[in-house]
């Protein structure tokens, strides 16, 4: 007698979307830290923690596709770690970021695109002469490295050729490290700023930025590019952030040449907090002051008239505050 045939009988492939979900995630207990030294189209080049001389290529992996990624980010790895050419390891998990350099492409975009994460020392290298300096882009960079946690220290070059004291002086009240290079100069006094920290190297086109890379670190062996004596524009010898590991210990980050620099997202209160003399004085403005001319509204300037903040302290608040209306 032939059996009566049911549901059961019926073999159904399940769908992609019928299958079970769950919320639970592997751990990743067995993940490898690294960290970012590189990034090339979706490619990211990682060195071990546990194995300093190996880098190894990975993507993105699993939850990991939609966060960004960049030079200096601590990660976690997962798969081939070995290094080997052609495997990749998947990024699983990025820790949290202590400090991050960014900026927007111009000052009407309020994205912010990230450039380097986790650096101590934001070192702003200038140009005394060929090409001209810029403070303009010297004061927006300032802005970036009080805003994203950094130190940072102004670094000027070719002083073979011009004498660097003007600027010097301007940036005195700040309070900032300011140290000067030339060809074949000794470094001692920006190696001992450096060593054992995590540095990012910025700057113009044409400064001598990546001369100066090669300096620090001989085997970089980075490209260098010439000013054009017309335009006195560099051109770009950098495409990509880049870490690189300093002889004495510690890392330093190369980072393309720029011509501008957006402040879109920054506050002008982000970065007052850089300058702890000041925020205090700052707390009795009115809400909704930008702290820029000078005001009988505005507490820093009775600060100022009362002997509790430095005059040429404000007057340098003021100049990075009004970076954001003014061409770099």
């Amino acid at each position: 007698m032939a059996r009566e045939l049911d549901e059961d009988d019926v073999r159904v492939r399940p769908s992609r979307g019928s299958r079970p979900r769950t919320r639970d995630r592997p751990d990743h207990a067995e993940a490898v830290a690294a960290v970012v030294v590189g990034v090339d189209r979706g490619r990211y080049t990682c060195r071990l923690d546990t194995m300093a001389d190996r880098l190894v290529a990975a993507v993105r992996g699993g939850s990991m596709r939609r966060t960004s990624v960049i030079v200096g980010d601590r990660v976690a790895l997962v798969g081939d770690v070995s290094g080997a050419a052609g495997l990749l390891a998947r990024i699983v998990r990025r820790e949290e970021r202590t400090s991050v350099l960014r900026r927007t492409p111009d000052d009407s975009d309020p994205v912010e695109r990230p450039i380097v994460a986790n650096a101590d020392v934001l070192v702003i290298v200038c140009a005394v002469t060929d090409p001209p300096p810029r403070p303009g882009l010297i004061d927006r960079c300032l802005v970036a490295a009080y805003d994203g946690g950094l130190s940072p220290v102004l670094c000027l070059t070719k002083t073979d050729l011009a004498d660097p004291a003007a600027l010097v002086d301007l940036y005195r009240p700040l309070g900032l490290p300011v140290v000067t290079t030339r060809p074949g100069g000794d470094l001692r006094a920006l190696l001992e700023l450096l060593t054992n920290r995590v540095s990012v190297l910025f700057g113009h086109s044409g400064v001598g930025k990546s001369t100066l890379v090669n300096r620090l670190v001989p085997a970089a062996d980075r490209a260098i590019g010439e000013v054009n004596a017309v335009t006195g524009r560099g051109r770009h010898t950098s495409s990509a952030a880049v870490a690189l590991r300093l002889p004495q210990g510690g890392t330093v980050v190369d980072t393309p040449g720029v011509r501008s620099f957006g402040l879109g997202a920054v506050s002008p209160d982000r970065v007052l907090r850089a300058f702890e003399d000041l925020a205090a004085a700052a707390a009795h403005c009115q809400p909704g002051c930008q702290h820029l001319a000078p005001s009988p509204d505005c507490a820093l300037d009775s600060a100022v008239r009362d002997g509790h903040a430095d005059a040429a302290r404000l007057a340098s608040l003021r100049r990075l505050l009004g970076t954001r209306g003014a061409s770099p």
